[in-house]
């Protein structure tokens, strides 16, 4: 049985926890970012990109080491748009160089796949940057699967907390609230989401430990959600 009377038109997707592995990001991305940022900011600080997000670091925190704000940042797990850009640059020369290589759960592309052939749209909203959003679905043990996706949303449009944000998307897109279904593992960011009228799925990984809300519709994998939405599935993914 459906969870809901209206069928989504767009699929709007959290990355960590949702389709890829907590382990991936914690465990594999954010250490090679704190042992290559060092380098980047000490060989790349003329670059104009490095040089703009140096700029904002000042801004954010005067009188600051830059790399001495970038640690305590990654230390308190912040989602703040210099640091998300800069991790980027660094992964996408991790990526470039074949020492990254991204981990998906294995029901996400099937279902993608299954999802697009039907004519949804999908779409990432992540903390991550744009660019690093690109270069996790550009570099999987699946090949690049980027062309799934028609849009990319990260922090400028707001903090994945804020319901907000949410209605940037919409207005960003010219998308319908009920038209969008947004899959998260994080109960905050589906509340903001729902508040801003969309449909909501949390999506409960098991082996990422995630605790099931009371107020959403949850799901263990994409195929899962999918029966619930009366979204298309395959074989495979389930």
């Amino acid at each position: 049985m459906s969870a809901v009377s209206h069928t989504p038109r767009v699929a709007l997707l959290d990355i960590e926890g949702t389709t890829a592995p907590v382990s991936f990001v914690h465990q594999v991305l954010f250490p090679y970012a704190r042992t290559h940022l060092p380098h980047l900011l000490a060989e790349q600080a003329h670059d104009p990109v490095v040089q703009a997000e140096l700029e904002e670091i000042a801004r954010l925190a005067p009188g600051v080491p830059p790399m001495e704000q970038l640690t305590r940042w990654m230390d308190a797990d912040a989602k703040v748009g210099p640091l998300k850009a800069l991790q980027g640059i660094v992964w996408g020369q991790g990526y470039q160089r074949g020492e990254l290589v991204a981990s998906l759960y294995p029901d996400v592309v099937p279902t993608l796949e299954a999802w697009s052939k039907a004519g949804l749209t999908l779409a990432v909203y992540s903390s991550g940057s744009q660019p690093a959003q690109k270069l996790i679905f550009g570099h999987t043990q699946q090949g690049d699967v980027t062309p799934l996706f028609s849009k990319f949303f990260d922090l400028r449009v707001g903090g994945k907390k804020e319901a907000e944000s949410y209605r940037n998307i919409l207005r960003e897109t010219g998308w319908q609230a009920e038209d969008v279904l947004f899959l998260s593992d994080v109960t905050a960011e589906l509340d903001a989401a729902a508040q801003a009228g969309l449909q909501v799925c949390q999506i409960v990984r098991p082996e990422d430990a995630t605790v099931a809300g009371k107020h959403h519709p949850v799901a263990a994998t994409l195929p899962e959600a999918a029966h619930l939405f009366g979204l298309p599935d395959t074989e495979s993914a389930a």
